[in-house]
C-alpha cells in the first residue's frame, strides 16, 4: 500500500505509491508517415459498438436495422455540432479573441453533453415523416450509447485528460507535467511520486455498467416498459454519474454561479428522468382504471 507524507501548505497528501501506474500512454499507432490517434480509434470502436447494439435492439422491436445505419450521418452531424458548441461555450474566453478557431482546424474539444443533445435533435429530424415515436427510437439507442460512452472515455487516458485530484490509492495514474492544470504543477506534485484519480476510468466503468443494465431492462422487462423509459433511465444514470464525478474535478470546470455546469445539468437530467418516468407510468395506471 502507498505511504503518505504531508505536502505542507498545499493541503493534499504527497503520495509515494508502490503500485503507481507509472506509464506514459502512447498517442497512437504509427503507420509509416501517418499516425492513427488512440483517441480517434476509441471513438471509432465506440461508434461500431453503438451501431451493432442499436441494430440488434431495432430488430428486436420489429424495425429494419438499416434504419440505424441510415440515421448515422444525420445524427452524427448534429452530435458533432452540439458537442463542439458545448465545448466552445464552456471555453469562450479562449475563443473570444479569435472566433474563427471555432470552425477552423485543428479542432481540440468536444463536450459530451452537447453531443447527446445534438444527437437527440438529429434523431428527431431523421424521424420526421416516419411512423416511429421519438421515445421508442431513443430507447433503441440508449444501451449502445451508454456502452459507447464508456469505450470512448478511454481516449481521455491516451490524451492524459479527465483526471481528478492527487490520490495515494494504488490505482492512481501519473500525468505528465505538460498535461496538468496549474494547481497541480510538478514543482508541487512531483511526477515520480504523485498519482491522480483516473476519472475517465470511473466514468467508463459506470457508463458501461449502465449500458448492461439498460440491456437487461430492455430484454427482461419489455412488458413493463413504456416508450421513453430507457431514455429516462439514461438521464437518471448518467446525470448521477456526472454529478458525482464532477465533484472531483478542479480548475477546468465550466461554471454557472460558481457551480460546475456539468453538475447543474446532472441535477436537471436526474429530475427530468424521474419526472418523465413517473408521468408515463402514472398516466398508464390511470388508463387502466
Amino acid at each position: 500500500m502507498p505511504s503518505i507524507s504531508p505536502r505542507g501548505d498545499h493541503g493534499y497528501p504527497r503520495a509515494v505509491p508502490l503500485a503507481l501506474i507509472d506509464i506514459t500512454p502512447p498517442s497512437g499507432i504509427a503507420l509509416g508517415p501517418l499516425t492513427l490517434g488512440f483517441y480517434g480509434i476509441g471513438y471509432v470502436v465506440a461508434l461500431a459498438v453503438m451501431l451493432l447494439v442499436s441494430q440488434s435492439e431495432a430488430r428486436r422491436k420489429g424495425y429494419d436495422p438499416a434504419l440505424v445505419t441510415n440515421a448515422i450521418i444525420v445524427v452524427g452531424i448534429f452530435a458533432l455540432v452540439g458537442a463542439r458548441l458545448y465545448h466552445v461555450l464552456g471555453e469562450w474566453s479562449t475563443y473570444a479573441a479569435d472566433p474563427l478557431r471555432v470552425i477552423l482546424p485543428p479542432y481540440a474539444g468536444l463536450g459530451l453533453y452537447g453531443g447527446i443533445i445534438g444527437a437527440t435533435v438529429g434523431i428527431w429530424v431523421f424521424l420526421r415523416g416516419k411512423d416511429i415515436p421519438l421515445g421508442r427510437a431513443l430507447d433503441v439507442v440508449v444501451p449502445g450509447t451508454l456502452l459507447a460512452q464508456g469505450i470512448a472515455r478511454w481516449g481521455n487516458f491516451f490524451n492524459q485528460e479527465l483526471y481528478g485530484p492527487p490520490t495515494d490509492a494504488p490505482w492512481g495514474i501519473t500525468i505528465e507535467c505538460s498535461h496538468r492544470i496549474a494547481q497541480y504543477a510538478c514543482s508541487a506534485y512531483p511526477f515520480e511520486t504523485t498519482g491522480f484519480h483516473p476519472l475517465f476510468f470511473y466514468e467508463s466503468i459506470l457508463t458501461i455498467t449502465g449500458g448492461l443494465i439498460a440491456l437487461l431492462l430492455a430484454r427482461r422487462f419489455t412488458d413493463r416498459l413504456r416508450d421513453g423509459d430507457l431514455a429516462s433511465f439514461w438521464m437518471v444514470w448518467y446525470g448521477s454519474v456526472r454529478l458525482v464525478l464532477e465533484s472531483f474535478r478542479e480548475g477546468w470546470n465550466w461554471t454557472l454561479f460558481g457551480i460546475p455546469t456539468a453538475m447543474l445539468l446532472g441535477v436537471v437530467l436526474i429530475s427530468a428522468g424521474v419526472v418523465t418516468a413517473w408521468w408515463r407510468h402514472s398516466r398508464r395506471a390511470g388508463e387502466r382504471q
